[in-house]
């Protein structure tokens, strides 16, 4: 049976398990994270991790920092997004085989991590993700490098169904880039998304629709998702454009594949190729995270050592017994929380009615919060960072 034939991609271990999961999702409606899914399509990596793929090529994260012209900054701003694409949406195809159903990460739960610059010239950037609301499932990230004075912060959760063999995935939320030296911040939306490859067992991400990302200085990029494309037929691909808020102009058009490469060119139809960036050959710089033993017991890969080991061992029994235990844990927590009518307090991030930068940014384009699917507006609060960050 080859790989394009219904479940032709599933281990012949999993066989009897994967009718029923494909029975479960044809009316599947709701979080991702609420799905249940056969072992052998489940991922021994957190959801929380995940927020560490927006910062894997630190020289492009703070590139927009050292370029003075505000024209040329938000392109280079435009060129990081794009760039972390492939990582965020396709480097764990590229490194399982398939896209994995991650682990569902409890309130609380924390990612830490910093990304080490031997050199000097980019400085340490910091990786503070939390886990703000497991009921819907929301993760809040900051991204920090003082050296060049950037941060990026923003929460995001996502809404599923089920459709003609292909899991739909809108994501809810938003992420806000910040240039201290300029005071300038650019509103992120993030992509909408399917899962394709499901009945066959190989599943894979395609983004599709449209995307903003819209600057304080006026300048607005829109990115086109086309999927397989109409014209290339190539997967993965994608046209942008950047001009200035009440203008027709095209200043720069990018286009290619966000997981092979990309080209960025001046105006709308010139063939002046500015630069070619390629996502498949470009090094990503490794994470540092903290031996397990030093981290805090919130901290996602200790939490969930004990899955996590099972997991790649193989040993489905012990993995449902050490998920169950947490998942246990959890629910006597809420409990507790509930009879003492207190609430989890959030350790970096805090709930807000209203974001006054994020309104300002995205009235002009229509752009809306959606604060009921996500438990509320999450902001990165600096306070808390530094309090915790003299307990460490």
């Amino acid at each position: 049976m080859s790989n394009k034939e219904e479940g032709g991609a599933v281990p012949a271990a999993a066989k009897s398990s994967w009718g029923p999961f494909l029975k479960s999702i044809a009316s599947f409606s709701g979080d991702l994270a609420s799905l249940t899914a056969p072992p052998f399509i489940l991922s021994q990596t957190s959801l929380t991790e995940y927020s560490g793929y927006w910062a894997e090529h630190p020289e492009l994260f703070v590139a927009p920092a050292k370029e003075k012209d505000p024209q040329k900054r938000s392109l280079a701003v435009l060129k990081w997004f794009l760039s972390t694409l492939k990582q965020q949406y396709s480097s764990r195809n590229d490194k399982l085989g398939s896209e994995k159903k991650p682990l569902n990460p409890f309130l609380g739960e924390l990612f830490l991590g910093s990304w080490k610059d031997p050199s000097g010239e980019i400085g340490e950037t910091q990786l503070i993700s939390e886990q703000v609301s497991h009921h819907p499932p929301v993760t809040a990230y900051a991204i920090i490098n003082e050296k060049n004075g950037v941060k990026l912060e923003g929460y995001n959760g996502q809404k599923a169904s089920f459709s003609r063999g292909t899991i739909n995935v809108k994501q809810v939320g938003h992420a806000k880039y910040y240039l201290k030296e300029f005071d300038e911040t650019y509103l992120i939306q993030l992509p909408s998304l399917h899962i394709e490859g499901i009945v066959y067992g190989s599943p894979y991400v395609e983004l599709n629709k449209t995307t903003t990302i819209v600057s304080s200085t006026g300048y607005v990029s829109k990115i086109d998702y086309s999927g397989k494309g109409w014209i290339s037929g190539k997967k993965n691909s994608f046209t942008a454009t950047m001009s200035k808020e009440g203008s027709k102009d095209v200043l720069y058009t990018v286009d290619g594949q966000w997981t092979d490469s990309f080209t960025l060119k001046e105006g709308a139809k010139s063939k002046k190729e500015l630069e070619t960036y390629n996502a498949k050959t470009t090094k990503i710089t490794p994470l540092y995270i903290a031996p397990i033993e030093e981290q805090d017991p919130l901290e996602s890969r200790r939490a969930w050592q004990k899955v996590q080991e099972s997991i790649m061992s193989g040993n489905l029994d012990v993995t449902s017994t050490e998920k169950s235990k947490i998942e246990n844990e959890q629910r006597e927590l809420r409990k507790k929380e509930k009879e003492e009518n207190r609430e989890w307090e959030r350790r970096y991030f805090t709930r807000v009615a209203e974001d006054p930068i994020f309104t300002k940014l995205a009235e002009k384009q229509g752009i809306v919060a959606e604060a009921d699917k996500t438990d509320g507006i999450w902001v990165f609060d600096e306070e808390k960072y530094r309090k915790a960050s003299t307990k460490e």
